[in-house]
């Protein structure tokens, strides 16, 4: 009960302030965030030592290396957060564009705009770099947020969440439209989860059972962020020299986030060429490898050590230095693995032919594909959103990376000269 309260009182709290969200138009919530990013770099050794803690914390608790990846901040990642909140800020204002307009034949005339939410909820893991993030995005697109990182990064959002109300206090912004819940109840998130009426929407960001359990249990609408099992599929007319760099980028180069590869599939055609130099080069970068059989036979005909892949392992999200390896006999087989298998987050084919391309496109249900690039560039920033609030997989209301026009909902606005039904 205690933390059900608690939970209401910061919704309602937030829910004021946004009215002065509302009020403050578009050229101040600019204003703000482009300070909260200046804020944040002056605060830069305050936040490492609060983060400091955090890590000596979960270091000493045995947490896995790619969630220490997550929760670690340094110089360059702060700058990185700040950046994020100034390309935010560019961006142009999502509120009120006409989306629909038109006069019906009684002379209404019918206008539908773009409006905030209202109180988001945040619930997520870990990535303190998420609570600048989802706040920047939320008060530039209008909503007040209400910010539920983990336990492990306390200390870190803790001081995030500090800076970024200092600096709405000496604005015409309430500094209430930030809240930060407190993690060391784990009442809190369910409290969060059941506010229905006091909080539009929420929106997890982390392990696929933190996002399943916010989808299960939410009695507030949700946008569910998904699990990464992504693939990068090396057609038979693929350029070769292009598809191992992509292929090592989309697996090595942040393992620990959802956009990162988890298993290579390529076609029969060219598995002989290709694989002994991908799986050499994967091993190189540190990647252990889970094969399946015909990968096996040309692993030890290259005098390759490589795992056998269990069927847990097609559907699973390492986000660590771990990648699964199959041999298909064509693009079909290549898509029904990945149906099967498949997050429906974003998958890559590597392919010179155009036809082969958009056949790979209509047969991927997913929120991106790439063709001929990196699954990492399923990013926010990376496609020029700015700072994301998380990657949809779900097919309502948004999907993909979700900015700040996904952080907004419609209203129809009525003009009448004294019409009557």
């Amino acid at each position: 009960m205690e933390a059900t309260a608690r939970v209401n009182q910061l919704a309602d709290l937030a829910r004021l302030g946004a009215r002065t969200l509302t009020a403050a138009g578009a050229d101040e919530r600019t204003f703000v965030v482009n300070q909260i990013a200046d804020a944040l770099e002056a605060a830069t050794d305050r936040i490492l030592a609060a983060n400091q803690e955090d890590m000596d914390r979960a270091k000493s608790s045995g947490m896995q290396s790619s969630m220490l990846d997550r929760l670690l901040l340094t110089e360059s990642r702060i700058r990185g957060m700040a950046d994020g909140a100034r390309q935010v800020a560019a961006l142009p204002d999502p509120l009120n564009k006409i989306i629909n307009e038109r006069t019906l034949p009684n002379g209404l005339k019918l206008k539908q705009i773009s409006v905030p939410f209202g109180v988001v909820g945040m619930v997520y893991e870990a990535r303190p770099n998420v609570t600048v993030d989802a706040a920047a995005i939320l008060l530039k697109s209008g909503n007040a947020a209400l910010l539920r990182g983990s336990s492990s990064a306390a200390s870190s959002n803790d001081v995030l969440v500090a800076v970024m109300r200092e600096v709405l206090a000496k604005s015409s912004i309430s500094p209430e439209v930030i809240q930060n819940v407190p993690s060391d109840n784990r009442e809190t998130v369910g409290a969060l989860l059941h506010a229905r009426g006091k909080v539009d929407l929420v929106i997890p960001r982390g392990s696929a059972e933190l996002i399943r359990r916010v989808v299960d249990d939410s009695s507030v609408p949700t946008i569910e962020t998904g699990a990464g099992v992504c693939h990068v599929y090396v057609d038979e007319f693929a350029d070769l020299a292009k598809a191992l760099p992509i292929l090592i980028n989309s697996k090595t180069n942040r393992p620990s986030v959802c956009n990162a590869a988890e298993t290579l599939l390529v076609h029969s055609s060219v598995a002989e060429e290709f694989l002994p130099v991908a799986l050499s080069s994967l091993i190189a970068e540190g990647v252990k490898i889970h094969a399946d059989t015909a990968t096996m036979e040309i692993a030890r005909n290259a005098k390759i050590e490589v795992s056998v892949a269990a069927e847990e392992n097609w559907s699973t999200e390492y986000n660590a230095l771990e990648i699964n390896v199959a041999v298909v006999p064509s693009l079909v087989a290549a898509a029904d693995h990945i149906q099967k298998y498949g997050t429906q987050h974003t998958e890559a084919i590597v392919t010179e032919n155009v036809e082969r391309a958009n056949q790979f496109i209509a047969l991927s249900d997913c929120a991106a594909v790439m063709v001929n690039a990196s699954t990492r560039f399923t990013d926010g920033e990376q496609m020029g959103f700015g700072a994301e609030i998380g990657i949809s997989n779900q097919k309502l209301h948004a999907r993909g990376p979700m900015g700040l026009e996904q952080m907004t909902t419609t209203t129809w606005i009525v003009w009448g000269t004294g019409q009557i039904r």
